[in-house]
């Protein structure tokens, strides 16, 4: 293999690289404390906003100290720093799985450069560092014609044909219709499905329908944080999002309730997907 071929690779590889850097954030604490400053958990809270559209790989955790105190205590102190910011991303819609590294490192040795710098260098190093890993971007594969048919023909049917064809007990997951992290207000593409599916409601005024909010990534089946409102109950209102936006659309109030379901019911996969709404058909009115 020719030099300038060899240049031309590595510049290539070198972009690729680029296009794929961590991201990083880090979040300061007061002496001996691990309780996150308010500042400091607005910022990281603006911080994991800017994650929703970040196609995560992992996240890596790391809590530090300053250089006083005896080792132990360091290393237990920063572990818990590590801790309560895991916990934060865990309430804010990151999966537990994502999460690779939470680990306490204990001190950071002191480098003083002038000493009037002491107590700012030191109030520096009580941190936690925050390393955001993005997956690689899949290359892009054209597909043909006939295959794209074939799949077009394989797909199941969809939400407006599940709500035309509705019986009672049928279960209607809005699968098209994706949240923001830790938001009740979905994605700018989430709206006009949404409309459609609330047209196709209002053309079927027979049916009587409870609308289900639901939460990724908290532990166990607690709700998630509402990070507008800062209640813990972002699975309702999520669903009553969904319920004043029909209602806007035409669909009758007394057709529809709204109920939070929490974390009982992940769907596994991407997290992403569990971020959702679904239609449980409670009653249909054959004389309408």
């Amino acid at each position: 293999m020719n030099k300038v071929l060899i240049i031309i690779l590595l510049n290539f590889i070198s972009i690729l690289s680029f296009s794929q850097e961590n991201l990083k954030h880090e979040v300061y604490f007061e002496t001996d404390e691990y309780n996150v400053p308010n500042t400091e958990k607005n910022r990281l809270l603006l911080f994991i906003s800017n994650l929703t559209d970040v196609n995560i790989e992992s996240v890596s955790i790391f809590g530090f100290c300053d250089d006083r105190g005896a080792d132990t205590y360091n290393l237990k102190l920063s572990q818990q720093r590590a801790n309560a910011i895991k916990t934060i991303f865990s309430e804010n819609e990151i999966s537990e799985s994502l999460i690779t590294n939470v680990d306490g490192k204990g001190e950071i040795l002191l480098k003083v450069v002038k000493e009037e710098n002491l107590l700012k260098i030191r109030g520096l190093n009580r941190k936690v560092e925050i390393i955001v890993k993005p997956k690689p971007k899949e290359p892009v594969v054209e597909i043909a014609d006939n295959t794209k048919k074939s799949i077009e023909a394989k797909k199941e049917k969809s939400i407006i044909d599940k709500i035309n064809e509705s019986e009672k007990g049928n279960k209607i997951v809005l699968d098209n219709i994706l949240f923001k992290t830790g938001y009740a207000t979905v994605t700018p593409d989430s709206k006009k499905i949404l409309t459609e599916i609330a047209e196709a409601l209002v053309a079927r005024p027979d049916i009587y329908f409870t609308i289900q909010g639901h939460v990724c990534c908290t532990q166990y089946t607690r709700d998630a944080i509402d990070r507008k409102t800062k209640k813990r109950n972002l699975s309702e209102a999520r669903a009553k999002y969904v319920y004043d936006y029909f209602a806007k659309k035409g669909v009758e109030k007394k057709r529809m309730r709204h109920l939070g379901m929490r974390r009982k019911f992940p769907l596994g996969g991407d997290p992403k997907y569990d971020r959702r709404v679904e239609i449980v058909i409670n009653y249909v009115d054959n004389a309408n």
